[in-house]
């Protein structure tokens, strides 16, 4: 028997996914993207920070800006035409009262039915996980209830005019998980080209895995856990 149970509820129209930097959503999640938008859903980003201090020998000034235009070329390969980029400082991000704020107000425009984002433990099964994604999935976490909360940053309703929004799921990459999102093959190959989009990031880390080896190594492990032919695995929390 299969150990992951497929993820799939038809009633999603709309899916949010926050990350800290560009390139996060790429080293698989994109792939359940690429599947999502082939099926109509609705897909935005919110991504915290714009990854300026993400290549050691050149200026953040310089960085930010490369790393937003190669996010942006990313999300086209999987369908994705809503890409927010916040301009919290990357490196030393917070899961603090004014990023949740942010998160939240972020989901009462979008109103997704799911939300996706990156694991905020420190153990992960590739080492320690980054301050900035811990931070990331934190924030995420809590902010999905203080998007639901009309009585928590009260100004979101009385002076921007955005409503409460309560969001069903939660689905976190980089924890054990508890459920597979089924890929087609071409959801595979968006998410690999997805992944050559951060051409000049990743040609800042030496030694780092081609990309289509990368994506198909996680989506292949999915899908020996769910008995399917490719997968993400997501452990996916129930919130309203």
């Amino acid at each position: 028997m299969p150990d992951l149970e497929i993820f799939d509820d038809p009633d999603i129209a709309r899916v949010l996914c926050v990350v800290a930097h560009p390139d996060d959503m790429e080293y698989g999640a994109s792939a359940a993207v690429a599947e999502w938008t082939s099926r109509g859903i609705e897909v935005a980003y919110l991504l915290l920070t714009s990854g300026e201090a993400g290549i050691r020998d050149r200026d953040p000034a310089q960085v930010g800006p490369l790393r937003a235009e190669e996010q942006r070329r990313a999300c086209a390969r999987v369908g994705v035409h809503d890409l927010t980029i916040l301009d919290l400082p990357d490196g030393v991000l917070q899961p603090d009262l004014a990023t949740r704020r942010h998160v939240a107000r972020r989901i009462r425009q979008v109103r997704p039915d799911a939300i996706l984002c990156t694991t905020w433990e420190l153990d992960v099964p590739w080492g320690l996980n980054h301050a900035d994604h811990r931070a990331a999935g934190l924030a995420t976490a809590d902010a999905i209830r203080d998007a639901d909360n009309p009585w928590v940053f009260r100004e979101l309703r009385e002076q921007d005019g955005l409503e409460p929004w309560s969001t069903r799921w939660l689905l976190v990459t980089g924890m054990t998980p508890t459920h597979a999102i089924e890929l087609g093959g071409d959801a595979v190959e968006k998410a690999v080209a997805s992944l050559e989009a951060h051409e000049a990031y990743l040609a800042a880390l030496p030694g780092h895995p081609e990309p289509r080896e990368l994506v198909t190594g996680i989506v292949t492990g999915g899908g020996e856990a769910a008995g399917v032919d490719r997968a993400l695995g997501v452990r996916a929390i129930r919130m309203g």
